[in-house]
């Protein structure tokens, strides 16, 4: 049964070549891409069972030997990851369809590569193919995010020169495992004799790579760069997903060549506390809705590596929680922000106002996700930040609790902003578009003054109001029945800090 794990890349891998030779037929397309995700949804879902009743489930691909072919593994981290990511990229396919920023021919193609390159990525027992699964999300996604206007090249370039430099460390450092080592299969690693100064300098180079795909401070300033200037879809899609495979490739590598070492975890939560505060500050002054949420990604990786920092059973297991939690939260905010540009035709904050009468699904949706990312009760967030700061307390580490509750309160000012601008009062300006319009389905650049654009009717608006919607709803049901998803990042934090399973799954001992 564990061959089936394959199934996660193999079928959204398929679905992209379907869909490429589908042409521009969206008809065709659409389903393809639906279909392909659903099913490696349905997989994620079955992995999670799987690794509740404490399996582990591996894929030796390639026909050799354990330790020599290339693994596919789930365990109840990499199934959560795997399962929550098939959902988001569902959710933001349907946004995109609802939005029509599926025009493009490659558009469901590329969206499929990259949903292939974060399976890949998360099941992988392998740190080269952790390399080339990487690599695989970053070329998708820069073809996502410069196909458009001149503004989301500029970007581009910004997102890909960092993420080279990230990848060339990267690489760097799993070949100085290899050269050290003479393995980087990951349970080879973890049960080969650990703690050499070699090993430890290549292991603190592939860290440091992940960071800076992390987006930690002070390898942040791509991730505001370039997210505002992707369509509302890919950006929403990138939110919840792509700094995410870097911290979860962080908790990889620091339990498998670290041990959770106590000489690492002080820099962590430093390199956390940092991230945390520069990430809220960032988005002060900032009057667009993408950018403020922008910098707000940065602030919430803080509090991943929070957790990641204080290792242990209750510090892992809440930094697990957190990183879910966020995935949610953080897309259905982006979709907000999508939805409100398909809707007024901007995102700043001085043209917006009265959302909240207009369109009362839609800021219902952005009120939940904003006070979860704040952390108020009764969301996912206030769950998430409760164990986050508990398991600090508990490990005596005050300096970095007080920074994550200054946070939280900053973070709930931002939102206040944003619904202040966006959602309360009056309307400030007539529906309309400064720079872009939708015409035929393309973005288009107009020069001059606003261009009036005819309002949507309001089927329309709940549709794209309802992605963020039904986001929303599954950040409050994580928040009133968290017990049960603790439980699984419970099995999760356990296998990181005890990594014997693994490592007998993977090598047949």
């Amino acid at each position: 049964m564990g061959d089936v794990i394959a199934l996660a890349v193999a079928v959204p891998l398929a679905g992209a070549a379907a869909s490429l030779l589908a042409g521009r037929r969206r008809a065709v397309q659409r389903p393809v891409s639906i279909v392909a995700v659903a099913t490696q949804l349905a997989l994620g879902l079955w992995m999670v069972i799987a690794t509740a009743r404490g399996e582990i489930l591996v894929a030796q691909i390639g026909g050799w030997p354990r330790g020599v072919a290339i693994p596919l593994v789930a365990d109840p981290f990499a199934a959560l990851m795997l399962t929550v990511g098939a959902l988001m990229v569902l959710v933001c396919l349907v946004f995109s369809i609802l939005a029509r920023e599926d025009v493009r021919p490659s558009f469901h193609p590329l969206v499929l590569v990259m949903s292939a390159g974060l399976a890949g990525a998360f099941l992988t027992a392998d740190l080269f193919n952790l390399f080339v699964f990487i690599e695989v999300i970053l070329i998708a996604s820069y073809v996502l995010l410069v196909a458009g206007a001149r503004e989301q090249v500029r970007a581009g370039v910004v997102y890909v020169l960092t993420n080279l430099l990230g990848s060339t460390l990267l690489l760097i450092g799993v070949a100085l495992v290899y050269g050290i080592a003479g393995t980087v299969n990951l349970a080879s690693l973890a049960s080969a004799t650990p703690g050499t100064a070699g090993l430890r300098v290549a292991g603190g180079l592939i860290v440091l790579a992940l960071a800076v795909k992390a987006s930690l401070v002070p390898f942040h300033g791509w991730l505001p760069t370039a997210y505002p200037q992707a369509p509302p879809a890919v950006a929403a899609l990138f939110s919840g997903l792509l700094t995410k495979v870097g911290v979860y490739a962080m908790y990889r590598v620091v339990a498998v060549l670290f041990g959770g070492d106590a000489g690492l975890r002080p820099a962590l939560l430093i390199a956390a506390s940092f991230t945390m505060a520069i990430g809220v500050l960032g988005a002060v002054g900032r009057v667009r809705l993408r950018e403020i949420l922008s910098f707000h990604i940065t602030s919430q990786v803080g509090y991943m590596i929070m957790g990641l920092g204080l290792f242990g059973p209750a510090g892992l297991a809440a930094g697990i929680f957190y990183i879910l939690h966020h995935i949610v939260v953080k897309t259905s905010l982006f979709l907000s922000a999508g939805a409100v540009e398909e809707i007024r035709g901007t995102g700043a904050l001085p043209r917006l106002g009265g959302l909240a009468r207009s369109d009362r699904l839609l800021a219902a949706a952005f009120l939940i996700s904003a006070l979860s990312l704040a952390g108020l009760p009764p969301t996912s967030g206030f769950v998430a930040k409760v164990l986050l700061v508990r398991s600090a307390f508990e490990a005596s580490e005050f300096a970095v609790a007080a920074v994550a509750i200054a946070v939280s309160f900053l973070t709930l000012l931002s939102m206040l902003k944003i619904w202040d601008g966006a959602f309360w009062g009056e309307p400030r300006a007539t529906e309309s578009v400064a720079e872009r319009s939708r015409r035929a389905g393309e973005l288009v650049p107009i020069a001059g003054a606003a261009v009036e654009i005819a309002p949507l009717g309001s089927a329309r608006r709940a549709a794209l109001a309802a992605p963020a919607a039904f986001l929303a709803a599954v950040a409050l049901a994580i928040g009133l029945g968290g017990e049960g998803l603790l439980t699984l990042t419970g099995r999760a934090a356990d296998g990181l800090v005890d990594v014997g399973p693994y490592v007998e799954a993977v090598l047949g001992r």
